[in-house]
């Protein structure tokens, strides 16, 4: 006999002591050195400390625990057909330097409670059902992004295991293998996944702009995950000059990229008259510290680009449209742009069935929800572009994220706890 959605409600809830415990030692175990936030660096101590503390976790609720060649971990509670595609749950434990606790990390206890529920309510589920903790997700460290959902369906790009980090300059592989990865078996695309063995994925995390509060809300179902293109290193060469140097003369590179900065503004602005939801972010912007002067016209200027938007021909025209800024920014200031390396990821929108059941599972527990487009990229998307149905449920949050005042409450923890947790009752309740 089916539980009760009281029933699943009250699972979920008698977990919260040990979600604010775990939380809790999360943070204490990774507070950054100087700031005031959390830096579980990805292939590195801070992130290695959060497998540690998870790994108990799920030992504690005896689930099966494996490492794949990535190093990715995934805990899973044994089916009755083993045979048969499983579910999927999870997300990443790494954070951005001095960022926020729950950023990730939400996703992955968020599985964990689910399953301790099922356990609690005495389900054995019709097919195994395994929480992933996700490797790598803050490309802000490799510059590379979904490196650990990436390498587990064997899709990494190449060129990423040379990539280097952003403060040690040590390449990927080294940083994988430390952390017990078989760099070897990434390098040949060897997967530990396949969408044709997956059911469906589902990924819970906080939201990154205040939508539900704004909305009153603490939980929305995620309509789809943003495609981007990036540039992480464009150099803008100038010509070095004396401060005194007439406006005719001059090449001056500052001008030029203030001109690239004001340009992109001008295209979101025309995307949002016309309702094409995008954003672009420029994450570093700054001269050649080694020449630059008080009296000296810069002559060199470097800076970050990312642009996202939730349309795969969106993107492509917008990328269009940068490429042309670029030039016409050449001739008006008589600069050399150089975009330099590009990557990117493909837009992902959330499965439509796989929406409607979320949003019927909080409706059978008197959660009211709304759907939301995610702003930020998450590994929600590997798994959509595998060809896996996937979505996402977003936790309300006072204060963004990749910053060290993330604001979830348990309370709201808890509320999308269990919209994931009816959910999965109805899914491997036969």
């Amino acid at each position: 006999m089916s539980p009760s959605s009281a029933e699943i409600r009250r699972a979920v809830l008698s977990q919260e002591g040990d979600v604010a415990a775990l939380f809790d030692e999360l943070r204490a175990g990774s507070l950054d050195p100087v700031g005031p936030g959390v830096t579980r660096d990805t292939f590195g101590a801070g992130e290695q400390f959060g497998y540690r503390v998870i790994e108990r976790v799920a030992r504690g609720l005896g689930l099966e625990q494996k490492y794949d060649h990535a190093a990715n971990l995934f805990m899973t509670l044994p089916g009755r057909d083993r045979g048969r595609p499983r579910i999927m749950m999870g997300s990443h434990l790494d954070s951005v330097g001095n960022g926020g606790n729950f950023d990730g990390a939400a996703g992955v206890v968020a599985g964990l409670v689910a399953m301790g529920a099922l356990k609690a309510l005495g389900i054995l589920p019709a097919c195994d059902v395994t929480t992933m903790a996700i490797r790598a997700e803050e490309s802000v460290w490799f510059e590379v992004s979904y490196i650990g959902s990436r390498s587990a369906f064997g899709v990494l790009p190449d060129g990423a295991l040379e990539a280097k980090r952003t403060d040690t300059g040590r390449p990927l592989a080294e940083h994988m293998a430390e952390c017990g990865a078989d760099v070897d078996a990434v390098r040949r695309r060897v997967a530990s996944l396949s969408a044709r063995d997956i059911a469906a994925w589902v990924e819970v995390h906080i939201e990154q702009a205040p939508q539900l509060i704004e909305a009153g809300l603490s939980v929305a179902v995620g309509t789809g995950v943003p495609g981007n293109f990036r540039y992480p290193e464009i150099n803008i060469h100038g010509e070095w000059a004396h401060v005194g140097l007439p406006r005719r003369f001059r090449h001056d590179a500052v001008l030029a990229a203030s001109d690239f900065a004001l340009g992109l503004d001008e295209i979101w602005k025309a995307a949002d008259a016309a309702k094409r939801p995008m954003a672009f972010t420029i994450g570093r912007f700054y001269s050649d510290a080694r020449e630059h002067a008080l009296t000296k016209v810069a002559g060199l200027m470097t800076l970050s680009l990312d642009v996202r938007a939730y349309d795969k021909a969106h993107l492509i025209d917008l990328e269009a449209q940068v490429l042309a800024l670029a030039r016409d920014i050449e001739r008006n200031r008589g600069v050399r742009v150089d975009l330099g390396k590009r990557a990117s990821a493909d837009v992902a929108p959330s499965n439509p069935q796989l929406m409607h059941a979320l949003t019927e599972a909080a409706g059978a527990i008197g959660i009211p929800t709304m759907p939301l487009a995610s702003p930020a990229s998450h590994d929600t998307a590997t798994f959509t572009v595998a060809g896996v149905p996937s979505c996402m449920l977003f936790v309300r949050n006072a204060n963004g994220s990749h910053n060290p005042h993330e604001a979830m409450e348990i309370s709201d923890f808890l509320d999308t706890a269990s919209v994931l947790t009816q959910w999965l009752v109805g899914a491997v309740h036969e």
